[in-house]
């Protein structure tokens, strides 16, 4: 596929993709895979956000990021002034992130033995909650201490373009179509590769109305 093609979530006939499409070394595209857990995984995310609610961090730059976040399990991805980094402890409350739900570790594992990297375990989630307009910049996964490890990327709700590049930001990026239920397994050569997110377009999902959440479970310890 050229390179900023975008891999459709359905034919021109209205059919549902392939369920399973490589589209980089090592990066695969599960179609629908997170759907038979789909309400096991919503409801899990309602439960860690109880605890640890979304909120909108701030970059170093002191840019405020469009797309709210919460963590859960050993370690929670935060930013703010000081820098990226994984934390044990919320920074609002002081207290231990929420654990990391069995649903999302039951997916993870599944979904990563699929693509190929079996025996996965992942200890930390970054739960992202999107609204019409919310994006995520081009961006690496590289504050892990061990980036051997690959990433789970679960999509749920709103639909949106997943952008995936190289390891230069100036590489040529491909555009993906995410629906509710699909999983993106990237590791291996592409590990480090760039991706992001285009900003979210309006719509209404029947479970989640103007929202989509996206978990991306990591070996982050």
């Amino acid at each position: 596929m050229a390179a900023g093609a975008t891999l459709p979530m359905a034919d021109l006939f209205g059919q549902r993709a392939p369920a399973r499409e490589a589209f980089a070394p090592g990066a695969l595209l599960l179609r629908g895979f997170a759907l038979p857990r789909a309400e096991a995984l919503l409801a899990a995310v309602e439960a860690v956000a109880e605890i640890a609610p979304f909120r909108r961090m701030v970059t170093p730059g002191g840019f405020t990021m469009s797309a709210a976040m919460t963590n859960c399990g050993t370690a929670g991805w935060v930013t703010d002034r000081r820098g990226y980094r994984y934390q044990a402890e919320d920074p609002e409350s002081g207290r231990p992130w929420p654990d990391l739900p069995e649903a999302f570790r039951e997916l993870a594992e599944a979904a990563a033995a699929e693509a190929g990297y079996p025996g996965f375990a992942p200890d930390a989630c970054l739960v992202n909650r999107y609204e019409p307009g919310a994006r995520l910049s081009l961006h690496q996964d590289r504050d892990e201490r061990d980036t051997s490890y690959p990433i789970v990327s679960v999509s749920l709700g709103l639909p949106a373009t997943f952008q995936f590049g190289g390891p230069k930001r100036s590489d040529p990026v491909r555009k993906i179509a995410l629906g509710h239920g699909d999983v993106v397994v990237w590791g291996g050569a592409s590990r480090l590769n760039h991706h992001g997110i285009l900003a979210l377009k309006e719509g209404a999902h029947p479970r989640l109305g103007r929202q989509r959440i996206n978990l991306t479970l990591r070996r982050a310890l």
